[in-house]
């Protein structure tokens, strides 16, 4: 049996990583295609400047022990617990998210936190449910101005559209059960029981970067006999009666193979698919992705700001949230009185931003710096950019039901399993994607039949629950 997986960011290399271990055994054989001269997808982590940057901020934690035993076995003991600190930036004030109810009111003033409980107040009171997009869900459980204040800004950056055409999934994804009156709760009554589960107060980070585990799954599946194949980029999955048969590489080569695992955008497979049907051609069309620009910039000094990183709630600014590469861990940098920064900036394939030069991209990331004031006077001795396309699956209004017709359509091919955040258009985190991919290799490979979309659409639990500490995998 012969599997080939498309895409060398977690997803994929989870999923080439499990099924390698087994395969000498079984007579097997797995090829890992990956477009890109390099593995790890969003989750690489590059040389600059001396220091190890990642694409932003990647801090890895989850409760589902094999996510964690998983991540262990590749980490070893080459980890530190980071303790995080993460707030808004909002009107050159600082705030803590998951709002701290004191926090807030301080920084706001008294005016605007009377305007800010009095519209959360008048939200409870009039009863109103909350509706099926971002922008009421959102003023359902914070009140009409908090909402303006913390999250539509923000949120309209990042996707590009109104939050009144923005799915609720995607709160319910990223807020889950937090609201003002949880909020408000827990700071009268701290402790584990009222802490907000999603926002954790340390995670695991190796000491070489994230891009170190991904780094060393690439390695373990050289070492298990397998093959990587890098800038090779898949064209199109063959099939005959239904039935993976081959995938044609962009040289035209066609290698026959038995499963595909694709973690390449879910829009790119289908659209390669053979006699694809209407209905599932105008599905993928409605679909579509949000590209990143990271703007690199390094500044000397080494004590700008403490946190890892933050959230930027300006109109003003392009920019929505700028890494400090400085606060994770110290093997990261190298002691010369510098400290990278990233900029985040987002954008669709048509706008004039994706297409500017780098020059003017790390000139706007110079001027964004200065408006926030967070590196005061210190000098900006260099620049550098990246460009991340297709990175965000856009969860617009809709997109759910598009999203069932291919699912229902790519269900009927047998041997093709279809996983990650481009995979299956799912806004994973990287345990999200680790454990999608740990799972089709079981299914390929064990015959089980776990259900890959199921990941990521329980937004309360884990199973087996455990925790990664400074000693290694704790059980809870």
């Amino acid at each position: 049996m012969k599997t080939i997986v498309i895409g060398g960011g977690p997803a994929g290399l989870a999923a080439a990583y499990t099924l390698s271990k087994q395969a000498a055994n079984h007579g097997h054989e797995v090829e890992l295609w990956e477009a890109s001269p390099v593995v790890g997808g969003m989750c690489r982590t590059i040389e600059l400047w001396g220091h190890r940057v990642d694409l932003g901020p990647h801090r890895f934690f989850s409760t589902d022990r094999r996510v964690n035993a998983l991540w262990l076995e590749l980490a070893g003991r080459d980890y530190r617990m980071v303790a995080r600190l993460t707030r808004i930036y909002y009107k050159g004030k600082f705030f803590y998210y998951p709002l701290q109810p004191f926090n807030a009111l301080w920084n706001l003033g008294p005016f605007e936190a009377v305007r800010c409980l009095a519209s959360y107040v008048q939200t409870r009171l009039s009863g109103r449910k909350a509706g099926d997009d971002f922008e009421s869900w959102v003023t359902n459980r914070f009140g009409r101005r908090l909402y303006e204040i913390f999250f539509k800004t923000y949120s309209e950056k990042l996707w590009g559209i109104p939050c009144t055409r923005l799915d609720a999934d995607f709160a319910a994804q990223r807020i889950k059960k937090l609201s003002l009156g949880q909020a408000i709760r827990a700071a009268f009554k701290p402790g584990p029981d009222h802490k907000h589960k999603t926002l954790v107060s340390q995670f695991a980070y190796p000491i070489g970067g994230t891009g170190m585990i991904y780094e060393r799954m690439a390695e373990a599946i050289r070492h298990n006999g397998q093959k990587i194949w890098l800038e090779r980029a898949a064209r199109r999955v063959h099939l005959s009666r239904r039935r993976v048969t081959a995938v044609e590489d962009a040289s035209g080569q066609v290698v026959p193979c038995d499963h595909v695992v694709s973690s390449m955008p879910i829009t790119a497979l289908v659209k390669g698919l053979p006699t694809l049907p209407q209905r599932v051609r105008q599905a993928v069309e409605r679909l579509r992705f949000r590209n990143t620009i990271l703007v690199y910039l390094k500044v000397k000094g080494t004590d700008l700001f403490p946190d890892n990183w933050l959230y930027v709630h300006d109109s003003r600014l392009r920019t929505g949230r700028i890494t400090n590469f400085r606060n994770w861990v110290p093997e990261l940098c190298p002691d010369d009185g510098r400290t990278v920064l990233a900029l985040e900036m987002w954008c669709y394939p048509e706008d004039a931003l994706w297409k500017a030069g780098d020059a003017d991209l790390i000139q706007l990331g110079r001027q964004d710096l200065a408006l926030t004031g967070l590196a005061a006077s210190a000098a900006i001795e260099d620049g550098f950019v990246v460009r991340i396309p297709r990175c965000y699956p856009v969860y617009e209004k809709g997109y759910k039901a598009h999203v069932q017709v291919i699912r229902d359509y790519l269900a009927t091919i047998e041997g093709l399993h279809v996983i990650g955040r481009y995979g299956a258009f799912k806004y994973n985190n990287q345990d999200h994607s680790l454990l999608m991919g740990l799972l089709a290799a079981k299914n390929i490979h064990e015959q089980t039949q776990h259900d890959l979309w199921g990941i990521n659409t329980d937004y309360e639990t884990y199973q087996e629950r455990s925790l990664i500490a400074h000693t290694g995998l704790v059980e809870i």
